[in-house]
């Protein structure tokens, strides 16, 4: 729940690194989030999912954010965030990238946010 509230810390952050668990934690969060709003909304009759979209509308720069600072973490630029719109094989990559290791040490994003962690614990 940490790394969930962390990315919304750093609310509209496009510079700097993020981890693999800070990217992974927070999706997993915000599906969950997704899918209990889905669902109060279907019981309460709510055709349109009112709660679900305006969570989704309201989260839209925390997820692009945290997209962004994992695929810095790899030396990718976020521009290549736009690959989902490519039909299913841009999906596949787009999860393929997001799972990779983080470079070690500083890349030309920032420095290694791992190591950050380590030191200050």
């Amino acid at each position: 729940m940490n790394y969930y509230l962390t990315v919304f810390k750093k609310y509209a952050e496009f510079n700097g690194r993020s981890r693999r668990a800070e990217y992974w934690y927070f999706i997993l969060f915000h599906a969950i989030i997704i899918f209990v709003l889905s669902i109060i909304s279907y019981v309460i009759g709510d055709n349109r999912y009112i709660l679900r979209e305006i969570y989704m509308l309201a989260a839209l720069f925390p997820v692009l954010g945290v997209t962004i600072r994992r695929l810095h973490d790899i030396g990718r630029s976020g521009w290549e965030v736009l690959i989902n719109f490519v039909p299913f094989i841009g999906t596949l990559w787009f999860i393929a990238l997001m799972t990779n290791i983080g470079d070690r040490g500083d890349n030309k994003y920032g420095p290694n946010p791992k190591e950050i962690a380590t030191l200050y614990n």
